[in-house]
């Protein structure tokens, strides 16, 4: 059990989780663009693009965000 706790304080790998009117992004690296239409990340893979309406944030720590308003689609680009 104790290499389980472990493993998720350890945790950085990128992570969206969707709700209805909300999306949750953990261990991104930083925000490339912030508007009412449009929100963009970078992660250590790739980009991820957040389209949709009323878009706004919620909470901003370090490395996590909450986005709310009327999403349309996520776009991800990751280098592989």
């Amino acid at each position: 059990m104790l290499n389980r706790v472990k493993e998720y304080i350890n945790d950085n790998e990128f992570r969206l989780t969707i709700f209805e009117n909300q999306i949750y992004a953990i261990n991104y690296l930083r925000i490339i663009s912030l508007e009412d239409e449009y929100i963009s990340l970078i992660t250590k893979k790739g980009k991820v693009i957040i389209k949709g309406n009323n878009l706004c944030l919620n909470k901003l720590l370090d490395n996590e965000i909450l986005i709310s308003g009327s999403v349309t689609s996520i776009e991800v680009d990751f280098n592989e």
